[in-house]
């Protein structure tokens, strides 16, 4: 049985929500998961557990190649290493991946992942496949706290930024579901990742910025930063710093062309507002023709979706001369949402005012609405069950299993 929704959480007010700090989460073990580490910290890490200067570079190159560019999970797997020292590795170091609690397969190919992080909080990933691509959308925070009205990820409470670790780690656990070991470029179903998840990924720079890099880097997950998008509700201090120091292409959640809808629907607004905002797009290191800064816009019925709504979209595209794609995206139900979606009549005339216009401005398809995986739609599961529920289904599988 689905449960309420949770309560709102207040405005943003003058200075930016962050969440509360908290210590590293220390696993049982005492083992220090390498998954999330740069280079540099793998090196130091593997120096302070014992090793020499040289051996930590040697060893450190090789787990790095091992972890990245062939998805091992078991130090017994690293075969260029010493069969001596893989117990040495095993019992100081851990090579993690989220806990799956629950894969679901849309009936149009969409995969959705409930994971579970060490310290028993939840977070979504989903896999969108499509002829000429493989998109992961890649959550960035445990809940949110933008509380944009027509999300449903936006009726949760913000428990805590997810880790670099976390955040690289869903990408790994795709691969894995996906059979993309060893990494290449070339026949790869997982072609593209964005960032449109769960949290808003500005409000967790530093662990969003170490991820990329990451998955960016050539010697490991090896994905160029053309193939990722970062979205971002609007948080317009963090934006320039986005673009300088990692460097991926923008997407900014719109949904609305005046203020006093914008301020309904993205609260955020009355803290950056619309001029604001797409200076600070126009600003975007970059940003041109051949890299346009994509523009989502959920098309609700009687709120955003007028004619006169496309031809003010138009304009302030024009007048901040950016270089913009405009995504148009049919809204996404969920119980007790507070709108509808605009007809597809209406949405074809928005469309077709902004295509005029010079200005591309492409229907979004649904995917995975059936398993509640399409835009908008993402709130872990723990959400809508119990986590007595889910832990009872868990051991139920297993003792079937036995």
């Amino acid at each position: 049985m689905l449960t309420a929704p949770a309560a709102l959480m207040p405005i943003a007010g003058h200075i930016d929500p962050v969440t509360v700090p908290r210590a590293p989460f220390v696993r049982p073990d005492g083992r220090v998961d390498l998954i999330g580490l740069t280079k540099d910290q793998l090196r130091t890490t593997l120096g302070d557990a014992g090793l020499d200067e040289r051996q930590a570079k040697l060893r450190a190159k090789q787990i790095w190649h091992w972890l990245y560019n062939r998805g091992a999970t078991d130090f017994a797997q690293m075969t260029d290493i010493s069969k001596t020292q893989h117990p040495w590795l095993a019992e100081r170091f851990a090579i993690g991946r989220p806990e799956v609690v629950e894969a679901q397969v849309s009936t149009d190919g969409t995969r959705k992942w409930l994971l579970r992080s060490p310290d028993g909080q939840d977070y979504e990933a989903v896999f969108i496949p499509d002829a000429d691509r493989g998109t992961l959308c890649v959550s960035s925070q445990v809940g949110c706290t933008l509380n944009c009205r027509f999300c449903h990820t936006g009726t949760m409470r913000l428990v805590r930024n997810l880790t670099a670790g976390e955040i690289v780690g869903q990408v790994m656990l795709a691969r894995d579901a996906l059979g993309e070991w060893p990494s290449q470029p070339e026949g790869r179903m997982l072609t593209n990742i964005v960032m449109m998840g769960m949290g808003e990924p500005l409000y967790n720079f530093d662990a969003v910025r170490d991820a990329l890099k990451l998955v960016m880097d050539g010697d490991g997950l090896a994905l160029s930063k053309r193939r990722i998008t970062l979205s971002t509700s609007g948080v317009v201090p963090m934006m320039a710093r986005a673009g300088a120091e990692i460097g991926v292409n923008l997407a900014v959640s719109l949904h609305a062309v005046t203020k006093e809808v914008r301020d309904e629907i993205v609260p955020l607004n009355r803290k950056y507002g619309i001029e604001e905002l797409l200076q600070a797009c126009a600003d975007y290191p970059g940003a041109n023709n051949a890299r346009r800064i994509t523009f989502e816009y959920v098309m609700l019925r009687d709120k955003n979706d007028s004619d006169a709504d496309a031809r003010e979209l138009v304009r302030l595209l024009r007048h901040y001369q950016l270089p913009a794609k405009v995504n148009l995206i049919p809204f996404n139900p969920w119980p007790g949402a507070p709108y509808e979606c605009s007809t597809p009549e209406r949405i074809k005339a928005f469309s077709n005012i902004v295509f005029a216009a010079g200005i591309s401005a492409p229907t979004r398809t649904p995917r995975g609405r059936d398993i509640d995986a399409a835009c908008g739609q993402l709130k872990t599961a723990a959400e809508k069950k119990s986590r007595a529920e889910l832990d009872r289904q868990a051991e139920e599988k297993m003792a079937a299993l036995a």
